[in-house]
């Protein structure tokens, strides 16, 4: 059984657990961090010297960084449905991928923590504002792939959509104005009909609200 640290409200848990879902896998969920605590135990350390979630063990194998968990599990248990065989294939997800950890977190995390999670009387409005137009660059983008296919990689849900649309949910209900987006809007419907997606992303935040830590 893989056994998963992390808190469940956590923007890169939530990334493994909607996989985990997919995947259809037994699972350890052991909460970490955040009021928790434990990242800075020796046990912890022992596991990601980071000391940061999420950590999955599975079979003897550590493994830490949000994205390199999707890329195990899908290649480990998905037998070439999430994890395409030929690396051809394959980079049409993990190009998505790459480009949400480099380009598209570090600017949803910007905005997230500087609109939702700081109060609202220490707001930083010219902040805000630049991460929004960062924000919507980025899926202005998006949109217009999307406007050629079903899914990221394709016609098919593949492990690339995991990640980049794990800020979906948060991007469009934490109260800030949104683009309209069209095809993005329709990508986030089709994967809202997935078990996995309303279970492990479509969870309430509100805890997070103007909390700058936790």
């Amino acid at each position: 059984m893989i056994k998963i640290w992390g808190r469940s409200s956590a923007y890169n848990v939530q990334k493994v657990l909607w996989t985990i879902g997919e995947l259809e896998l037994p699972y350890q969920h052991i909460n970490a961090g955040g009021s928790v605590g434990g990242l800075d135990q020796p046990e912890f350390l022992g596991m990601n010297p980071n000391g940061r979630i999420p950590v999955i063990v599975d079979d003897n194998i550590t493994i830490w960084e949000s994205n390199s968990i999707v890329r195990y599990l899908c290649a480990q248990y998905s037998h070439d449905w999430l994890w395409a065989k030929t690396p051809a294939k394959r980079s049409l997800a993990e190009r998505w991928m790459d480009w949400e950890l480099a380009t598209l977190q570090p600017d949803f995390l910007d905005l997230f923590w500087s609109f939702y999670r700081t109060p609202e009387a220490l707001h930083d409005h010219q902040k805000i504002q630049n991460a929004s137009e960062r924000c919507q660059k980025h899926l202005a983008m998006l949109d217009a792939h999307l406007a050629e296919q079903t899914f990221l990689a394709g016609d098919e849900f593949s492990m690339g959509d995991i990640p980049v649309a794990t800020s979906l949910y948060r991007y469009f209900e934490m109260g800030i104005p949104t683009p309209q987006i069209p095809n993005v809007r329709r990508w986030n419907g089709a994967l809202a009909e997935r078990k996995p997606y309303r279970e492990h992303i479509m969870t309430p935040f509100d805890e997070l609200c103007g909390r700058q830590t936790f």
